[in-house]
């Protein structure tokens, strides 16, 4: 069972979260602010924290900077009133992993759970699979069949992101950032060529398609 930590001091939503993520199975666990939140994580193991950002004593962007300094990998949920670009940037670049404003759509919010807890899953293990073909990270390899396919590290790392996220369109800038580095000299079409190299060399894998998305970037379809 999955524990979750829900850091949020307006009680009435704290109760409204608590009351659907059990009703989906979890364990729930709570704190009103972060310094109650980091105790919390002190004690228990948890699985996913889900945080409001304006909370007293210690708020929802200096919690995750605290949690990431200290080297937590779990994934973060942040749920706040704040719905500008700079707020969004400011949490992502601290170390969230997905962003919900208020009101809170109770729907939308599990569906954001069970993502966050699958992708957690896929890089704790550092191993994807996709009907019969399995991706391993440490290794650089696509197996199926029981045939191993060894592929060049930056090709691996797109395909493992696209197939993380099916259906997720990724604009080259941001595969550039995240497989290249912000700091590459590379511009965006490099991207282009990595995908080109990809499709020839997976061209007979029905399980999955590299989609271009005109004028936005890429994004994976399992058919698995």
């Amino acid at each position: 069972m999955f524990n979750i930590l829900i850091t949020e001091d307006d009680k009435n939503l704290q109760r409204l979260m608590e009351a659907v993520l059990k009703r989906e199975g979890y364990q729930v666990l709570k704190a009103e602010d972060g310094e109650e939140a980091l105790g919390v994580l002190d004690k228990e193991h948890v699985d996913l924290l889900i945080t409001d950002i304006m909370m007293p004593r210690l708020d929802g962007y200096r919690l995750t900077d605290a949690l990431r300094g200290a080297k937590y990998d779990l994934p973060i949920l942040m749920i706040t009133a704040k719905e500008s670009m700079g707020d969004k940037k400011k949490g992502f670049t601290l170390g969230a992993d997905d962003y919900m404003v208020k009101p809170v759509d109770m729907d939308e919010m599990m569906l954001r759970v069970k993502a966050l807890l699958r992708r957690s899953k896929i890089q704790s293990e550092r191993k994807l699979h996709c009907g019969d073909i399995q991706l391993d990270w440490d290794r650089l390899t696509l197996e199926r069949d029981q045939e191993v396919m060894e592929l060049p590290k930056k090709e691996f790392h797109l395909l493992f992101k696209l197939l993380s996220y099916p259906g997720k369109i990724f604009t080259r800038q941001q595969l550039m950032d995240e497989i290249w580095g912000l700091e590459a000299e590379s511009d965006e079409r490099t991207i282009d060529v990595h995908i080109k190299r990809l499709r020839s060399r997976l061209e007979d894998m029905k399980e999955f398609e590299i989609l271009t998305v005109r004028g936005l970037g890429y994004k994976a379809e399992k058919k698995c």
